[in-house]
């Protein structure tokens, strides 16, 4: 009878190892497929499916904590749906209203799951993803240097690398996690990863470069400087935030001479000049991406349920270019003021948890970062679409939830009270 009763337990525990095995494999492939998004339905879409499915079969729930993103993001959607039945003869209007669904559900997909072993499952998706990012960066700067003969044009974008997207902001956006946890380990790790991880920088930081993307320049700047704040604010040794700063000044001095390097190329300092500019034709004049901004606030101001997705165009030279002004366009005031409240509530609830005590709060400021630089971009160009935009809005969610219930068992181990009768507050 002891004997039965002792191997029970090994019995049920070796198939949930199992299962749990197959789900983070999963999650490493969901990372990794964001990098090939060159067509939609794009390969992420398959692979998500599959992966939120095998959850779904296999046990996902949803803390009470993710009802906020989980609103927001059905007004938002359901602002879309309303707007695009004024265009419903249009195919791809229709397909815009249906993939930005599915990126919705990503999103809460990704903070659900981090409510059970946050801590292999946030480390298995972001290895997927930086997985991807080394991957799209190699091959974006071997296409660059014709490195891959007559298949190099097809990741080339005027004279810009996107590799396997169809933008190089894209690319340039991708690209910024990856570089902050790189950029993150090299702070905070031991001289085998500085080195190890610098070296990977340099891959990345090549590709972002060579995407030529102003805003991605600027949102990855931004960002490692609040890691840099940030990884030197959570550390109380004085040798360690003297090694964080000699690591950041040590970086910065290699990055630039680096930059030097590539911009003795005739041809990347000729685009660069071009890119570099803060005066481009497109931005400037009545029409152009600023007069779009208040051209397309005054018409969103006269139509309460929008002009339906992918119509902005038609009533401007070019696209909003701003996905705020867009998902009011795109939506009606529903999806508008969805938006631009579940930016405003991701800022501010996100960073009462940056500091807090948890063993991912490395990863949680690297992705709190990359969240305010993407909200940042999001002001001068369309992220609507952007996987990794979404899996970023969701796993900092299920970190913000799971940091929250950390911070509170905590204080129910010093308090010394029992676990049970604080379930509740612990899950909100």
């Amino acid at each position: 009878m002891s004997t039965y009763a002792a191997a029970e337990p090994a019995a049920f525990a070796a198939p949930r190892i199992a299962v749990e095995r197959l789900r983070l494999l999963f999650l490493w492939l969901f990372g990794f497929a964001g990098a090939f998004v060159f067509i939609e339905p794009s390969p992420y879409e398959l692979v998500g499916t599959a992966t939120i499915l095998l959850f779904a079969v296999t046990g996902l729930s949803l803390r009470p904590g993710l009802m906020p993103l989980l609103l927001l993001l059905i007004g938002l959607n359901v602002g879309y749906a309303i707007a695009v039945v004024q265009v419903i003869d249009q195919s791809k209007s229709v397909i815009w209203v249906m993939i930005s669904a599915f990126l919705a559900t990503t999103a809460v997909f990704y903070a659900a799951m981090l409510g059970t072993n946050t801590e292999a499952r946030l480390r298995w998706v972001l290895r997927g993803y930086v997985a991807a990012a080394v991957t799209a960066s190699v091959i974006a700067v071997a296409s660059y240097f014709r490195l891959l003969g007559g298949m190099s044009d097809m990741f080339l974008l005027y004279d810009r690398a996107r590799a396997t997207f169809n933008d190089p902001n894209v690319l340039g956006a991708f690209l910024v996690l990856p570089c902050l946890l790189l950029f993150q380990r090299m702070l905070l790790g031991r001289l085998s990863a500085v080195i190890g991880n610098g070296l990977l920088l340099l891959v990345l930081l090549s590709a972002l470069f060579l995407s030529f993307s102003r805003a991605a320049w600027g949102q990855f700047a931004f960002c490692a400087l609040i890691i840099m704040a940030l990884s030197f604010i959570s550390t109380r040794s004085a040798s360690e935030r003297l090694r964080i700063v000699a690591i950041a000044v040590a970086g910065m001095v290699a990055i630039a001479l680096f930059v030097t390097v590539l911009l003795s190329i005739g041809k990347i300092a000729e685009v660069f000049s071009q890119r570099a500019s803060l005066e481009q034709a497109y931005d400037l004049g009545h029409y152009g991406r600023f007069g779009r901004y208040l051209l397309g606030a005054q018409l969103g101001l006269e139509r309460p349920l929008g002009i339906g997705p992918l119509q902005f165009s038609h009533f401007f030279p070019e696209d909003a270019h701003n996905t705020f002004l867009n998902s009011f366009m795109s939506g009606g005031w529903l999806s508008g003021f969805a938006y631009l409240t579940l930016t405003l509530i991701t800022i501010f609830v996100g960073l009462r948890f940056v500091l807090v005590p948890t063993p991912w709060r490395p990863t949680y400021q690297a992705v709190y970062a990359a969240f305010l630089g993407a909200a940042a971009e999001s002001a001068i160009i369309d992220i609507d679409h952007w996987r990794h935009y979404f899996l970023i809005l969701g796993v900092l969610w299920g970190l913000i939830v799971m940091s929250r219930a950390h911070s509170f068992a905590g204080v129910e181990e010093r308090s010394g009270s029992q676990p049970a009768a604080f379930p509740a507050a612990a899950l909100a």
